[in-house]
């Protein structure tokens, strides 16, 4: 009798624990869209918060600024002192508000998350790029739990600045330069527009070192063949497309199953039944898996602090066969930020930061001896 008064409180929090368990197993779409998607209708910005891609403050990292957060690097790296190929990189979301559906380019979180994802993840390509990230008024993560108009439009206003964007990156390197895009999240699926819509059958094409469209799902048969490039096949290939969504087991992708098999891909196709586009970081092939042991560097949030911890060895990967990337077991030092269904995808660079590293290097050198 003596231990009641201490396992009744204790046996009331266990079943409020799984009471919520419960509850957002069921209602995790219901919860996300009642947290995430605008009330309000889509209104574009006015034409006065266009950001004037001539100007550095309109860009996250460009080769000039003094204060870049793309030039990050662990110790025992070092930038490329004279890089031969310009990298254009597309942040991933980070605005979560629901008042408005485009992020305006004056608020203040959502600028220092970009911050730290241009840290963690284009920082990757500083060992062989100079690379440029503009700053865009991207769609609220609302506009990706919601098929209404509302976000269609927000999806079209972002994509509206990548391509200034990319105009006025065109226009500020030569020519004959050759380019690697890298993108995540948003930012992959505006790259895949990118691609589809300016790159694809165009003379340009033949400037493209790679694609990185990291976090986004691509159906090789439904969206591939709309790029222009094809996959990549294996590792120092060059001109060719790779994406990798990361996934701990017991991996649980409804969301993006949902989405992926009632969608329609870049050709007219249905994507039901196709398979998803998988390039493990670690091998820099499809269809492969590589132990931890081939993990060459992960960046790993350090707990109260804004720098990481460069750990090798981490997490294992294999591209399983319908295109999802799984790491094996959930790693520490990740908890507070993975996704539900052991969705790693805020850490899709960062769990293989110096393996993309390596992979970017070989891709380039592999293209500049063309």
């Amino acid at each position: 009798m003596w231990a009641r008064p201490f396992l009744e409180p204790k046996a009331g929090l266990i079943m409020l624990v799984l009471a919520a368990t419960i509850g957002w197993n069921l209602f995790q779409d219901q919860i996300l869209r009642a947290t995430f998607v605008p009330s309000v209708g889509f209104a574009p910005p006015p034409p006065d918060t266009a950001p004037d891609y001539t100007r550095p403050a309109a860009w996250l990292s460009r080769p000039d600024l003094p204060d870049d957060p793309a030039r990050f690097v662990p110790e025992g790296f070092a930038r490329a002192e004279q890089p031969d190929v310009a990298v254009f990189y597309v942040a991933p979301t980070t605005y979560l508000r629901r008042d408005r559906w485009n992020a305006p380019l004056d608020d203040a979180q959502t600028n220092d998350r970009q911050r730290i994802f241009a840290s963690s993840q284009a920082s990757a390509f500083n060992g062989m790029g100079a690379i440029w990230a503009p700053r865009y008024r991207q769609a609220t993560m609302g506009a990706f739990l919601t098929d209404g108009e509302s976000a269609a439009q927000a999806l079209d206003f972002a994509y509206g600045d990548v391509l200034r964007a990319f105009d006025a990156f065109l226009a500020s390197i030569p020519a004959s330069r050759p380019i690697l895009l890298a993108g995540h999240s948003q930012g992959s699926l505006h790259l895949i527009r990118l691609m589809q819509e300016r790159i694809a059958g165009q003379p340009i094409a033949r400037r493209i070192v790679a694609a990185y469209l990291v976090g986004w799902p691509i159906s090789i048969e439904a969206d591939l063949p709309a790029l222009g490039l094809p996959a990549c096949t294996g590792p120092g290939q060059a001109g060719c497309v790779i994406s990798w969504q990361s996934f701990a087991d017991p991996a649980d992708p409804r969301m993006i199953r949902e989405y992926y098999d009632a969608s329609t891909g870049l050709t007219g196709r249905s994507r039901r039944g196709t398979e998803m586009l998988c390039t493990n970081p670690l091998t820099g092939a499809p269809h492969t898996a590589a132990l931890a042991t081939a993990n060459r560097g992960s960046l790993v949030p350090r707990p109260g602090a804004e720098e990481v911890n460069f750990t090798r060895g981490l997490v294992p990967a294999r591209c399983d066969s319908s295109g999802l990337l799984l790491i094996g077991r959930e790693p520490a030092g990740y908890g507070r930020y993975v996704l539900p269904g052991r969705n790693y995808h805020v850490f899709d660079y960062a769990l293989f930061w110096a393996n993309i590293r390596v992979d970017a290097q070989a891709r380039a050198a592999t293209f500049l001896k063309r």
